[in-house]
């Protein structure tokens, strides 16, 4: 059993407070994604799995076992970094072997592991060369190969793809992703792409300011989101907020005026939100419409991104390339009031 439970962890340097009194359960065999902007807490939350920070507070534990005081080397974690950190002196082979070589392994069992490690990740034809013969992509494969080997309890993937180029990092977040799955290892990965969260994570912890805004599972987060922050961040293009009072069964913004999807009391403040997969050319000449002018369009092949404006607000839709509009256009976008999400002024907590 590998699971990863922090119970009211707090990280300061200094007084200063990073991370305060954070709850969090890993299950064994998951891959947790910890997702968030930069500067909220995701790394220092690896980082103390561990054992490269300290707790300030509270408890990690790994499998049941607290480890705020065991070595990092006694943890039975493996850790693959955003920089490969390979030794460029040594083959991939040497790079493979060479922890399990320190840890005084037989050398029938390193060649077992680095064997099984090298066929699943398809590197058995690079174990003679040496890193500066090998591609981005190669040289991560090494990286995990060298975490794979240790046969650790959980698996710690600290931004692994960020030195990749894009069409690279499609293609590796699948392979580490499939990797898992055939592995069966407890997995926390950290980023701040909200695309590699969705598309990796058995369950997603979105972070902000050290604080956990929300976990459930991609769908959940995606379709159900929390609160505003969360609303916003899990989802490409983002979703569109709006401040918006309550009056008559209406949404009434600077803007528009909406049909509300709950009944609300009269003069409430909320934040209304739309996303732009939802909002489309009005068709019908239904009332439920934001009249915009059109300030840039991105065609992205099948389907067209419209950047647009209604008074004091910014509102972003996503067209069939066909129907797009064109730049200085003046359009009706239409939304179904059911796919209007809503969250109190205040608390940016959402209301349904």
């Amino acid at each position: 059993m590998a699971d990863v439970t922090f119970s009211a962890v707090t990280k300061r340097y200094g007084d200063v407070p990073i991370i305060e009194g954070l709850d969090l359960h890993i299950e064994d065999h998951e891959l947790m994604v910890l997702v968030g902007p930069s500067g909220c807490g995701k790394s220092t939350l690896l980082r103390m799995i561990a054992g490269l920070e300290d707790v300030t507070a509270g408890t990690v534990a790994i499998g049941g076992r607290v480890v705020n005081d065991v070595a990092p080397k006694d943890r039975d974690i493996a850790m693959v970094f955003q920089s490969y950190a390979l030794y460029p002196h040594m083959t991939v082979r040497e790079n493979l072997e060479f922890g399990l070589r320190m840890r005084s392994i037989a050398q029938t069992e390193i060649q077992r592991r680095v064997g099984g490690a090298a066929e699943i990740l398809g590197i058995e034809h690079l174990l003679e060369r040496k890193p500066k013969d090998l591609s981005g992509g190669q040289r991560q494969r090494v990286a995990v190969g060298r975490a794979i080997v240790r046969e650790p309890a959980v698996f710690l993937f600290d931004e692994p793809l960020s030195n990749l180029d894009a069409k690279l990092r499609v293609q590796t977040r699948g392979e580490i992703t499939k990797l898992q799955q055939q592995l069966g290892t407890t997995s926390v990965y950290v980023t701040h792409d909200q695309v590699e969260a969705m598309t990796m994570g058995q369950r997603i912890t979105v972070m902000r300011a050290g604080k956990i805004q929300q976990v459930g599972t991609p769908r959940e987060v995606y379709e159900q989101p929390a609160n505003a922050f969360v609303a916003q961040f899990i989802g490409t293009p983002p979703m569109n907020l709006f401040k918006a009072e309550v009056s008559a069964s209406m949404l009434r913004g600077s803007s528009f005026a909406l049909k509300s999807p709950i009944q609300l009391e009269d003069g409430r403040a909320v934040i209304a939100g739309v996303r732009p997969e939802h909002l489309g050319p009005a068709v019908n000449g239904d009332s439920n419409t934001i009249r915009v002018t059109v300030d840039l369009v991105e065609p992205i092949g099948h389907e067209t991104i419209v950047y647009a404006s209604a008074a004091t607000d910014k509102v972003t839709a996503i067209f069939d390339t066909h129907l797009a509009p064109r730049v200085g256009d003046i359009v009706a976008l239409e939304v179904q009031s059911e796919k209007i999400y809503l969250f109190d002024a205040t608390t940016e907590l959402a209301l349904r």
